[in-house]
């Protein structure tokens, strides 16, 4: 399939970190065996895992989830920041609450660049210099806080007009602050926090309140909850909740 669609030689081969051994070593030697070539792809790039609320993500678990899903509820860009915040070699723990702050960083980067949809500044040296080291997103998101940092403690005249073209400029580079603020605003959601504490008492006594046949106790409380913004799912292992959008 690689042959086919890439040729006998190509630049990139991209992976799950599982697979460096001992599949790709296998592919390697059958190509360059087939081809008489020295080497398949220029660079091997293996990911790390993706985990879900500190477990692996699986069907049998029940925290399946797909892209297409996530983006009934978030904007791409919210999703594209949330992963671009981890080396890709690393494992990503994909959390609730990792994804609402990402909205609230891009949030706040939106606001304070404003409706200017100009891109006319550079991008940071600081910023492609990490993607230039193994692709080190991680490092040029760090980065892209620290400029959001100097137009918001200091800068004024035209060198904060310079750093909010630059800030939008190395946003773009990543796929990141593409449209105006107000389009941006639209489009989102509005974000639900709850107290993730206060949910657990809620959901223990309602366990208790079922134990003893208290239906009218249950739903009331599943009532309370559903007011809070929690939508509850009953099943055969346990109860369990999310945000209702």
């Amino acid at each position: 399939m690689a042959w086919k669609y890439l040729g006998e030689a190509f630049d990139i081969h991209g992976g799950g970190i599982d697979l460096k051994f001992p599949h790709h070593e296998n592919e390697l030697a059958q190509t360059c065996c087939a081809f008489h070539e020295s080497r398949m792809a220029n660079f091997w790039m293996h990911n790390g895992f993706l985990q879900v609320e500190g477990d692996k993500m699986s069907k049998s678990l029940g925290n399946f989830v797909t892209i297409r899903e996530l983006l009934n509820d978030w904007p791409g860009e919210v999703l594209r920041l949330n992963m671009l915040k981890t080396h890709y070699r690393s494992p990503i723990d994909w959390t609730l609450k990792a994804v609402e702050e990402s909205k609230r960083t891009l949030d706040h980067w939106y606001k304070i660049i404003g409706d200017d949809t100009r891109a006319t500044g550079e991008a940071d040296e600081q910023v492609l210099g990490s993607l230039l080291d193994d692709l080190n997103t991680s490092n040029a998101i760090t980065r892209l806080h620290g400029i959001a940092s100097e137009i918001r403690t200091g800068a004024s005249g035209l060198a904060q007009i310079e750093l909010k073209q630059r800030l939008k400029a190395s946003g773009m580079v990543l796929g990141l602050l593409e449209q105006p603020e107000d389009e941006y605003l639209r489009n989102s959601p509005r974000m639900i926090l709850v107290d993730e504490a206060a949910v657990n008492i809620l959901l223990e006594r309602r366990s208790a309140a079922r134990a003893r046949k208290d239906f009218k106790e249950s739903d009331r409380i599943r009532d309370e909850l559903a007011a809070m913004g929690v939508a509850i799912k009953d099943s055969k292992d346990g109860t369990t909740w999310e945000i209702a959008r």
